[in-house]
């Protein structure tokens, strides 16, 4: 019987994922462009989850990894190398259009390498000393990125690099529409099918990972770091390995916000950027899954819902308050509110290894 529930449950679920997209769609495109936005920080939310969560790692330059995805695949997807150096044009002339089968992983290798590259020098901070070295460590990569324009034009500094390629598989373009008899596909609606399987995907690696050796070992890192390396935990190699982990997941996500927009700049990782990520892993709930992803959806679309409660709202005040700022004020009152009501997030863990609360006796 509970095998049944479990079954129709997930039938339930895949359904109304397939359908939602759709039902957006009636609302406007940007419905699903902000849906689709979601999922790539519900990704990014659960590779800080290993840093943060698991390992108990305070990370605030997350977002370096995700800008080091989105880079590596505008550079290698776009005219931007193709243009700028002669050398590359007569080699290819046709163009820079690395396959999909080639950047993703090559994404979030580099992306690792970069997490294991941070993870080694600040292996001895803890606490708020990490959180200063990561947040510098994210603040180091933004400016690199913005001035990487001379003397060798790499980045294109703060104008940025456009024209990058949609994903393709097998043919399959994801930044074109499609017809399916009368109804058109539009290409937001075919990006959300992929990144629901990434983040499927990328729920059930940490799904495994929570559950394995690998996993335990973090956690115990996470309560007492000293007392896991007295039961033989190797402590430095655990720590390398979930900064390494954790990075994986926003160099895809980072790719795929490359391909997704088709235009980056240093703009779209500001240290907010890293804020907000930390934000919904703590809001949902430090180390477990189903909250962190729903401290992602919430955090992903709460600016966007607000901007119809701001409006009004700066109408009252006859323009006086700027909207954006009125709706960052919204945002922070709703996460303050939300914290005091809830300090262990929205959907905390369970608490495990302590036993029931028994009933007083006489």
């Amino acid at each position: 019987m509970l095998q049944k529930n479990k079954l129709l449950t997930f039938v339930l679920v895949g359904i109304a994922l397939a359908v939602v997209p759709h039902i957006a769609l009636y609302f406007g495109q940007g419905w699903v462009r902000i849906i689709d936005l979601a999922l790539l920080y519900v990704m990014l939310a659960l590779g800080l989850n290993i840093v943060v969560g698991y390992a108990g790692l305070l990370d605030l330059g997350y977002v370096a990894f995700y800008a080091v995805g989105a880079y590596l695949f505008a550079l290698m997807a776009s005219p931007h190398l193709w243009e700028t150096f002669p050398a590359i044009a007569q080699l290819l002339p046709d163009g820079l259009h690395t396959p999909i089968w080639v950047m993703v992983p090559l994404a979030a290798g580099v992306a690792a390498l970069a997490g294991v590259l941070l993870g080694t020098p600040v292996l001895r901070l803890r606490g708020d000393y990490l959180a200063i070295v990561t947040l510098g460590f994210g603040e180091i990569i933004r400016v690199f990125m913005n001035n990487l324009e001379y003397p060798v034009n790499i980045t294109n500094g703060p104008r940025g690099l456009s024209a990058i390629d949609s994903m393709r598989i097998f043919g399959f373009d994801f930044g074109s529409p499609m017809h399916i008899g009368d109804y058109l596909v539009p290409p937001v609606v075919k990006y959300y099918y992929l990144f629901v399987a990434l983040v499927l995907v990328s729920i059930l690696i940490c799904y495994r990972l929570e559950n394995s050796r690998i996993g335990r070992a973090w956690m115990a890192i996470r309560e007492d770091d000293t007392a896991a390396k007295a039961m033989g935990i190797n402590v430095r190699n655990m720590k390398l390995l979930a900064f390494g982990m954790g990075a994986t997941f926003g160099g895809v996500a980072g790719s795929m916000f490359a391909a997704f927009q088709g235009f980056i700049s240093p703009e779209s990782f500001s240290l907010m950027e890293s804020i907000m990520i930390v934000a919904m892993v703590v809001l949902g709930g430090l180390g477990h899954l189903p909250g962190v992803v729903l401290g992602a959806l919430l955090l992903a679309a709460l600016p966007e819902v607000l901007r119809y409660v701001a409006g009004p709202l700066q109408e009252m005040t006859g323009g006086r308050l700027d909207a954006a700022i009125l709706r960052q004020l919204l945002i922070a009152l709703a996460m303050i509110i939300v914290m005091l009501l809830r300090p262990r997030g929205l959907w905390p863990a369970p608490e495990h290894g302590k036993a029931a609360p028994q009933p007083a006796t006489k």
